[in-house]
């Protein structure tokens, strides 16, 4: 407390304001970053740059500490290099005067979600509509919500029938769903490499591993050939699912977002 109070003391307006403005700078950077992949880079980079530094003064390591000098300049060009998508992304939504949804997710939620994208999936499976689902978890999705149409409504298994009816703009693309709200829809995401996939499945089959293989979400795929429900996590294809496992398989899902949010807290 006499450290503080001595820094106080001789601490000047100036100084305050500077401070602030520092850490302003760094809540907008976190801030505008919130949603996207840049999250668990930059969650890496910290800790690599934490355990470097604690390795190099504690241990008194002279040519470790050297070549960190001397690379630092290199990190700081290579930053904005590793970043440059979801940076140009973060500020186009400054410009827009957007920002990004945050969604605190409860049991009871997690359920009526599971069980509203279970019932639209079984349904369009019967009427053979092709469908393809993505459930944020912790690995921001921003990126791919910005490719397609926003939507911010509630997530009901009318509404998903609806975005998936044939012959509409919606169909094409996937819509993703980032807690209770169906973020977007006719979302363009990434293809995986046609070797991952069973020969026979097409591209909806293709971007539901695609975007689990770059990311912890999970796709659902309705085939419009034959009504087979299908699920992909981790770039893993599981086929051949009913109502009541998909359903079971979202709420398992949810509880461990949910118990993951609880320990963090």
């Amino acid at each position: 407390m006499s450290d503080i109070l001595w820094v106080l003391s001789h601490s000047q307006l100036r100084d305050l304001v500077d401070i602030l403005l520092v850490t302003m700078m760094f809540w907008g950077l976190f801030y505008l970053v919130k949603g996207t992949r840049a999250v668990p880079l930059m969650r890496g980079i910290l800790v690599l740059v934490i355990a470097v530094v604690l390795a190099s003064n504690f241990l008194s390591l002279s040519a470790f500490s050297w070549l960190i000098r001397n690379t630092l300049p290199a990190l700081l060009v290579a930053v904005p290099v590793i970043f440059q998508p979801e940076l140009r992304r973060a500020l186009e939504r400054l410009g827009r005067g957007g920002g990004l949804i945050s969604f605190s997710s409860t049991e009871t939620t997690a359920m009526e979600v599971s069980r509203h994208i279970a019932r639209a999936s079984r349904l369009l499976a019967d009427r053979r509509h092709g469908a393809l689902i993505v459930v944020e978890r912790e690995t921001g999705l921003q990126e791919y919500v910005d490719t397609g149409v926003p939507i911010d409504g509630e997530v009901t298994s009318e509404l998903l029938l609806t975005i998936f009816q044939p012959n509409t703009v919606l169909h094409d693309g996937a819509a993703i769903i980032r807690g209770d709200k169906i973020a977007a829809a006719a979302c363009i995401l990434p293809l995986a490499e046609t070797s991952r996939v069973r020969r026979g499945l097409g591209l909806r089959h293709r971007a539901a591993v695609g975007i689990t293989e770059q990311s912890d979400a999970m796709a659902m795929v309705v085939s419009e050939e034959n009504g087979v429900i299908s699920v992909a996590r981790h770039g893993r294809l599981v086929r051949d699912l009913d109502e009541s496992r998909l359903r079971e398989m979202l709420r398992s899902s949810y509880k461990r977002q949910l118990s993951g949010q609880v320990h963090r807290k």
